[in-house]
């Protein structure tokens, strides 16, 4: 039996077909802001600051070991519905709420050692939706190009301390965006296109001190198209640090616009 701590986007999705496939016994539990896995007679929607409701449930159907994916939206203090574990455990959720969302996991997880619970690698299941060093599209990179992805690479490498940069877009070795606590989508939404060119660069690489169990550097079609919005000509990720949606939609929609798309 195995816990499935579950937040937005389509990656759970993805790691709960491999695990029906495999007919592994699990639990869902539901973090997202809609509850959108409460068709599944597996799972039990819970609010972050219900650690005693969490911790019952993972106790009662024998979960040793537990999975992180999707993002978790960081919640308003005042909107939380705490039990008494939730309240006890209460300075180290405020804690993580300041920081981020990957760090509001963080500290959900260091509750759970604490607990004695073992938490396992969100690509336990799918190893398959990390990208490899390689160029996956028809369309390479100009020396231009590259000295974008240099420049992005190296902003990343001096805003780790922030905590919260995974991305960055560089145009012409100018840095036109760093990611912020809102997301790589909203900082894409912000990008604005060059009129009949295209040009520039979207970086995604982890945190100098992730936790790369639980908070990886995400992109599927959905970015693919942001950043084909936003006038961009590819998206680089780091190589084996990444969970990639979609991987040949993906592939085919860089081809037909252009796009490179490489993990290194």
């Amino acid at each position: 039996m195995i816990g499935l701590f579950f937040g937005e986007t389509n990656f759970p999705k993805e790691i709960l077909k491999k695990i029906k496939k495999k007919k592994i016994n699990y639990i869902i539990i539901d973090l997202t802001k809609n509850k959108i896995f409460k068709k599944n007679k597996n799972s039990y929607p819970v609010s972050i600051g219900q650690f005693g409701k969490i911790l019952g449930i993972l106790k009662k159907k024998n979960c040793k070991k537990v999975l992180f994916a999707g993002k978790v939206l960081r919640p308003k203090i005042s909107e939380l519905k705490l039990d008494l574990k939730g309240i006890y455990y209460l300075p180290r959720i405020i804690k993580g709420s300041k920081l981020g969302d990957a760090a509001i996991l963080r500290e959900i997880i260091n509750i759970l050692k604490l607990e004695k619970i073992k938490v396992v690698s969100s690509l336990f299941f799918n190893p398959e939706l990390s990208l490899k060093k390689g160029n996956y599209s028809e369309h390479k990179p100009t020396k231009n190009d590259y000295r974008d992805i240099k420049k992005a690479i190296n902003i990343l490498n001096k805003t780790n301390k922030y905590n919260f940069s995974q991305g960055s877009i560089v145009r012409n070795e100018k840095v036109i965006a760093i990611e912020g606590k809102d997301g790589t989508e909203q900082m894409l939404k912000k990008c604005k296109p060059i009129k009949h060119k295209k040009n520039g660069v979207l970086v995604k690489f982890p945190k100098r001190n992730q936790d790369l169990k639980i908070d990886l550097p995400t992109a599927g079609l959905k970015t693919l198209i942001q950043c084909k919005n936003a006038g961009l000509k590819g998206i680089v990720l780091k190589a084996k640090q990444n969970v990639f949606l979609e991987k040949n939609k993906c592939i085919n929609f860089a081809n037909k616009n252009k796009m490179f798309l490489i993990a290194k």
